[in-house]
């Protein structure tokens, strides 16, 4: 299975954070439709089909790059 870039999981997550808060103080239907189109791409970038899961799913990607990345820097 391939892996997403984390950068690009890390955006989209901040993304969809500052979408869910705008939304919140004022609905817009494109804000809406900006968050759907968000929500969708992380449930793909994260391989399912609900954005509470893809939350999930991305949180736990993020954490195991950055286990890898201190890994990396114990062994340099």
């Amino acid at each position: 299975m391939l892996v997403p870039d984390p950068k690009a999981v890390r955006k989209l997550l901040t993304r969809y954070a500052v979408l869910r808060i705008a939304q919140a103080e004022r609905q817009r239907p494109q804000t809406a439709a900006e968050l759907n189109d968000v929500s969708y791409t992380l449930c793909v970038m994260t391989g399912t089909t609900d954005i509470r899961e893809a939350i999930v799913e991305a949180d736990a990607l993020l954490a195991a790059a950055r286990g890898a990345a201190a890994d990396d820097r114990a062994l340099a």
